[in-house]
């Protein structure tokens, strides 16, 4: 059985818990492992923490954001 800890938010630590079935291979096993790993989203919210981005900027990136999405979105309609 794998276990892994990593930190929150909160400081408070989280246990990533793999069980292995008999006879499972090791390689099956550690993708698992990286899907579950991935889903917490723990590297994408240390890379958000290396920089500071103003609030300004972000409410600008997503105003973008949705912006392109609907522009994907009316194109799909108009064809």
């Amino acid at each position: 059985m794998f276990t892994f800890a990593h930190l929150t938010k909160g400081g408070d630590k989280i246990m990533l818990i793999i069980p292995i079935k008999d006879g499972e291979n090791i390689d099956r096993a550690l993708k698992r492992y990286k899907r579950k790993f991935d889903k917490t989203g723990t590297v994408r919210q240390l890379r958000a923490r290396t920089a500071f981005i103003k609030p300004s900027v972000i409410n600008r990136m997503k105003f973008q954001k949705a912006a392109y999405i609907q522009n994907m979105r009316d194109s799909i309609e108009n064809i």
